[in-house]
């Protein structure tokens, strides 16, 4: 998959200093610490994202939100992306913390027998809203472009159900998922797992709870815009406040959902603070310039090198949190599932 000619990447160093990944950057990149200007577009779908922010709901509301399928059809699929072509998808359920949860598996045309890597994908939505439907486009097109069985996980969620009732869920079902990794055509000692948002959370601390509870041996963790730090004490969470798409009202809101007054500091909310990051599996940290929990991903990363973990950190220029969430308006999308592919790809070539 080509990145648009546009795109502008950084790929930061775990000292903490950035350079470019790619060389065609768009006119009016970033210059020292000034930040890109995002597209009019982006802007655009930002102020219409505003109008239903969780930070203004009710729980009436924020029920009703969550009952909504999104499904697909012109609209949808111009917004978050349509199914990549040539992969078949199947709705079953997996094993939760107290009962079974959904699941969507996504497989590529392969021929019956063959045995393919796995792929366990936890979606975003602050924990709070979001669901299979809306990781249709990112899962699919990462089963089409590694070759992989997706499985995409949808946990119980805040604030009917708080931490760690997500958590819980999404490990459970990984170790049902890895269990039964025949039944779907994929091969057990071949696993990675990624989340974007509250699921590159989830992603993160399934990695810590699988080594923590000697549980199935990950080869790979995916973690785009993650949110790790639910103090919410990153300097980007100022910075960025009032971003498109996710403000630093909508981050607090998820959170309170989330957590309901628990302490943020326990390492299965928030990974940052986990005592010891060390024999975690490598992982790719995925950061957007305009979002508040931008530095989350920086500083997970960094702790995670200093653990002895193998870390790429990138961060997509100009874009804003959620811009894997809207495929044909953020341009670093395609070069984002890319970068993601191909990370995944090179983990899954072998048992670890």
């Amino acid at each position: 998959m080509q990145a648009g000619p546009s795109v502008t990447a950084r790929l930061v160093e775990p000292d903490g200093h950035a350079r470019k990944l790619c060389t065609l950057a768009e006119a009016g990149g970033t210059k020292g610490d000034a930040m890109a200007r995002m597209d009019l577009r982006v802007r655009l779908i930002g102020r219409l994202v505003g109008l239903v922010s969780v930070s203004k709901m009710d729980d009436a509301r924020l029920r009703k939100v969550q009952q909504r399928r999104i499904g697909h059809n012109p609209v949808t699929d111009l917004l978050f992306g349509a199914v990549a072509e040539g992969v078949r998808l199947t709705d079953r359920t997996a094993k939760g913390e107290i009962g079974p949860v959904p699941i969507r598996v996504y497989r590529p045309d392969q021929p019956v027998g063959t045995s393919l890597p796995l792929v366990v994908n936890f979606h975003g939505g602050g924990w709070t809203i979001g669901s299979l439907d809306t990781a249709d486009w990112l899962c699919s097109h990462v089963s089409a472009t590694t070759g992989a069985v997706v499985v995409s996980v949808d946990y119980r969620l805040a604030p009917g159900h708080r931490w760690p009732a997500a958590a819980e869920d999404c490990y459970q079902a990984l170790v049902d998922v890895v269990d039964r990794a025949a039944e779907f055509g994929a091969d057990a000692g071949r696993i990675a797992v990624m989340g974007d948002s509250a699921g590159g959370n989830l992603a993160a601390v399934v990695s810590l709870m699988a080594r923590d509870r000697s549980g199935p041996p990950i080869a790979h963790q995916g973690l785009i815009y993650p949110a790790v730090d639910l103090t919410m004490s990153s300097p980007s969470i100022e910075q960025n406040a009032q971003a498109p798409i996710l403000t630093k009202a909508d981050c607090l809101a998820f959170r309170n959902h989330y957590l309901g007054g628990q302490d943020p500091k326990q390492p299965y909310a928030s990974p940052l603070f986990a005592d010891d990051l060390s024999g975690l599996p490598p992982a790719l940290v995925q950061v957007a310039e305009h979002d508040p929990i931008r530095d989350d991903g920086r500083r997970y990363a960094a702790a995670l090198t200093e653990a002895g973990v193998p870390v790429r950190l990138t961060e997509y220029v100009g874009m804003p949190h959620g811009y894997l969430a809207f495929p044909r308006l953020c341009r670093s999308a395609p070069q984002a599932l890319a970068e993601l592919c191909s990370e995944q790809a090179t983990a899954l070539a072998r048992r670890p």
